[in-house]
Parts: C-alpha cells; structure tokens; sequence
C-alpha cells in the first residue's frame, strides 16, 4: 500500500512519526493530513532516505534544480552541485538533465543524494525522440509512459507530470493572447506535439495510466504549470487559470486512486499577486501541498533574479506556499555554477525561513534569537554558528583589523551594542 493508503486506513507509520517529530506535529493529524491529501512525504518505495513531510503546518521546504545541458556535460561538477545544496539546506533536488548520460547521471544523484529526488521525464523522453526520429512531435504516448516508469523503477520520489496542459489551454493561450507564450520547457514541448498531431496530451487523456505508475512505486506527482507565467503581464491570467482549475480536478483523482500530489505554480508574478495566486490554488486544489517557483516578482532582475524570487518566495511561504523551488543569480542566462547553486540555495532557504516566522511555524525563531543574544554578547563564533554560510562570515571577520576584533569594522569605537551596554551597566 502507498502511504496515502495507509493513512486513509488510520495507520500510522514510523516515518509519519519521525516527521511529525521534526516538525513538532502530533502523528495523529500528521497522518490525517496526508489521508486528506494536504501533505506529503515524497519518497519512492525503492528509496531509503529520511523522510521530511510538505504540507499543512510544516517548515517550508525548499527545492534545488541542477542537471547537464547539450552545451555542458560534467557529471562530476553535477555530483559537487549536489553535495553543496544539500550542505548548504536543500530539502530535495530535482534533475533537469537535457544533455550526456542523463540516465546514468539520474541514478548516480539517486545512489548520492540523502535528500529527495526529482525529474521530469518529458525531458528525457524529447531528447530520445528528438534522437530517433528527429522531431519532438513524433513521440508516442508510449515513448513517454515508458520514461516515467524508468524514472518511478530507478527511484525518483516525485516527478513533474505537466497533465493540466490541454487543448482546451491552448485555445484559451490563443484567444487570449500573451507577451510571453509559454516559458515552461516541459509545457511547450506538449504544446508543440499537441498542436502537430491534433491529439490530447498524454498525460491528461490517460492520466489514470500515470496514476497506475505512481501507485506502484508510491511516487508522488508534482502536477506541472505548464502555461505558468513567464512575464509579470501574463500574471493570474485566463490561461493560467484555466489549466489550474484542471490541476485541481486531477488532484482529486489522484488522491482517490491513493496516490500523493503536489501542485506547481508560478512563476512571474507581481508582488501584490502573490498571495492571490497561493489562496486561488488552496481553494481550487483543496489545500495540497502548492510548490512554486521563486516566484519572481520583477522581470529585470537578470543577474539577481536568485533576490527576486526570494522576496516573492518569502512572501508565498507566508500566505501558505509549502514548497520553494529555488533560483540561482543565473537564471534566464546560462547553466548555473557551483557557486550559483550555493548562493541560489541559501537565499532560498532565507526565503523559507523567512515565511515560517511569518507563518508562527513551532520553533521558527529560535535561531534568531540565539543569533541576537550572540550579537548582544559580541560573540562573534556564537554568530558565525547562527548563520546560513558560516565559511563565509568567518572569512569576513577575518579581514577586521585586529584592534577591532571585538567589534565590526563598519562602527568600530562606536559600536552601539558596546556603547549601551557601557552606559546601562556604568562600565
């Protein structure tokens, strides 16, 4: 049974209680929650791994993209990526490889990584077909289904399946119209064979075919925004709404054939939107687990959009966004670095962090004020600790000069936590 079943039975199992025990929930209505779809424990019954839950009164978790391109294939680069993201707080990883040995690669991360993992097979599935039969048009429905058990069979604890982009969504994107079509790469790959062969999507049309899979190997959906926004102008618009009122009737059918699910969601959108588009999805998906990316509330931020999707993920996290997929400083540009994935993944998890404060998650400020008693205190170990790069504030103190080793170099002799404290205590 997937554990979406046993919850619904009423058992409770010993991840259910090793979660509820991090996140300071009783396992009772931990359980209760995933019975009712609200949360996950994402792990492929083929996989031993921690468990952490995503959902309903838990920390907001954050998610960290790596993966090869055509252009740039070094597994071993990939394999140093994963290690830094999850040193430095990722809570799952997911795998866009487009380009090399993306199979082999896929099930390195697997045997590696002590963090959940993801895929999105319509990616391995094009570069096949694109292989083969030198269009992505010519993919069959079998083409893709098996992608996605070799994906389910090697492990992956939770797959982007984009099955609410259907005809119907591309009629509305038509009679619509946007500035940016469609910028997600699963979705206009659906939206090109849709349109060449004159067929339903796939993953829509035999959606209990997915489920099936899913079931098998207790995988959890991640069900992809493929016409997401992909500018701040097509925000919240017909189109997007159109395939999320789908996503919802999916994540019924996919709760009532045992199966866990997430919802993804924008993308581009303008601050004040933000919240909007977290109340829509909780309404219309009855409170699943909503995972977004970023989002991204400026389109200017090339160089820095790792900032502008932290602010609007912060602000996500706090209107109830459970999932925050992270952005590094490359984004829109090239294939991330090591130190993007690093500088990507902490501001994100600031972000999270952040929103669980806001949220009054159990526990979220502790850090916080440990971090201001080591302030008060001047004790600049106790704060290098509290923080998120320690290596990296600790290189920084390295460079005060040593007659204000006490204090920050910026105020210096008249630091005011020194100076109140001299005057309060009549030193």
């Amino acid at each position: 049974m997937t554990r979406l079943e046993l919850a619904k039975k009423g058992t409770i199992t010993g991840e259910v209680r090793l979660v509820a025990a991090s996140e300071g929930l009783s396992p009772e209505q931990l359980s209760e929650d995933i019975a009712s779809g609200v949360s996950v424990i994402p792990i492929n019954r083929n996989r031993s791994i921690t468990p952490i839950g995503i959902g309903r009164n838990m920390r907001t978790k954050i998610n960290a993209n790596i993966g090869t391109s055509k252009d740039k294939i070094s597994v071993e680069e990939e394999m140093e990526k994963l290690a830094i993201l999850v040193k430095y707080g990722a809570d799952a990883v997911m795998d866009l490889s487009t380009g090399g040995p993306i199979k082999e690669l896929r099930q390195m991360m697997l045997r590696n990584s002590p963090v959940a993992v993801g895929t999105v097979p319509i990616y391995e599935t094009v570069v096949r077909t694109s292989a083969r039969k030198g269009s992505i048009a010519k993919m069959t429905a079998d083409d893709l289904f098996a992608v996605i058990e070799e994906h389910a069979a090697d492990g992956v604890d939770f797959i982007t399946a984009h099955a609410g982009l259907t005809m119907k969504a591309i009629e509305r994107l038509k009679s619509e119209g946007r500035i940016l079509d469609v910028v997600s790469r699963g979705g206009s790959f659906l939206v090109e064979w849709i349109i060449y062969n004159e067929k339903e999507n796939p993953l829509y049309e035999q959606y209990d075919r997915l489920c099936d899979i899913a079931y098998k190997y207790d995988m959890t959906l991640s069900l992809g925004d493929g016409m997401r926004p992909g500018c701040l102008a097509d925000a919240t618009d017909r189109t997007q709404l159109e395939e999320l009122l789908t996503l919802g009737e999916l994540r019924d059918r996919a709760v009532e054939r045992n199966v866990q699910v997430i919802i993804e969601g924008p993308g581009h959108v303008p601050l004040n939107q933000v919240e909007l588009n977290v109340k829509i999805e909780k309404e219309i998906c009855k409170g699943a687990p909503f995972y977004v990316l970023g989002p991204l509330v400026t389109d200017i931020g090339m160089g820095y959009d790792h900032i502008t999707a932290a602010i609007g993920g912060a602000v996500a996290g706090a209107a109830g966004a459970d999932f925050l997929c992270y952005v590094t400083p490359s984004e829109h540009i090239r294939l991330p670095t090591i130190e993007d994935v690093k500088e990507g993944v902490i501001v994100s998890k600031l972000a999270a962090h952040a929103a669980d404060i806001a949220k009054g998650i159990k526990g979220a400020m502790d850090a916080d004020i440990r971090m201001a008693k080591a302030r008060k205190a001047l004790d600049w170990n106790g704060q290098i600790a509290c923080s998120l790069n320690p290596d990296k504030v600790r290189q920084w103190r390295a460079e005060v000069p040593p007659t204000e080793q006490e204090v920050c170099s910026m105020c210096g002799e008249f630091c005011a936590i020194r100076t109140v404290d001299r005057a309060l205590h009549k030193k």
